[in-house]
């Protein structure tokens, strides 16, 4: 079984002059969950190469079991200093894609036509496609063969804007996740702020925050092996 993982290219954290990127926990977790049980994960990102970390994912109130093994493992510090380009990897390769969060992909893989086009390949070939915490983001511009929002009439979650607003980045950020997914239609639910909660709607599985990355990578692995 292989399962793309696809990372933000976007280190910048709008004009604050502070870096951003994917979150630690929310990569590291989902990852080993499914490695474990013997899936093959293979890593992609916009620009290719190494993709940035969210310095704050790396603080110390921030780890986790699975952060501690990330920062050990070198084998896997390696790999993803060499994440494939998203505009040359196919779904056709693949049994399904996740997106782990951090503030990154709400202006790469949000905006990104390469990433839209991807998702839809996915889902069009009746594989599953996952978010986690700000990666619901790559939804924005992705389409149904109706050509509406992927998201419409779908039970979704994501980050909050109650936890946008705790990590006071709601004037920072391009978009709030919520506020989109509920415009593209969705329908948003969440549990209470940094709680674990993640949602499973046919083929698009969503977690909330860094507390449901496991719980969306478990959803996924169980939807592959129906």
């Amino acid at each position: 079984m292989k399962i793309l993982f696809v990372l933000t290219s976007h280190d910048q954290l709008g004009n604050t002059g502070e870096k951003t990127g994917f979150w630690i926990e929310e990569f590291a977790s989902p990852y080993y969950y499914l490695v474990d049980k013997g899936v093959d994960v293979i890593l992609a990102s916009p620009n290719g190469g190494q993709p940035p970390i969210d310095p704050t994912s790396d603080k110390p109130e921030n780890q986790t079991e699975a952060t501690i093994r990330f920062k050990a493992d070198k084998d896997l510090q390696e790999k993803l200093s060499k994440t494939h380009k998203l505009s040359e990897v196919s779904a056709k390769d693949y049994d399904a894609v996740f997106y782990p969060g951090g503030h990154g992909p709400l202006w790469d893989l949000a905006e990104s036509a390469d990433s839209a086009k991807l998702i839809e390949s996915f889902y069009n070939s009746d594989k599953p496609v996952a978010f986690v915490c700000h990666a619901p983001a790559a939804l924005k511009q992705v389409k149904n063969t109706s050509g509406e929002p992927l998201v419409k009439g779908k039970k979704v979650t994501g980050f909050t804007n109650s936890e946008e607003a705790l990590v006071q980045l709601t004037d920072v950020v391009p978009f709030l996740v919520e506020d989109m997914l509920k415009q593209n239609g969705g329908i948003y639910s969440k549990a209470g702020d940094f709680e674990a909660y993640a949602l499973e709607d046919g083929l698009l599985i969503t977690g909330q925050n860094p507390a449901s990355s496991e719980k969306v990578a478990e959803l996924l692995l169980n939807k592959l092996q129906k």
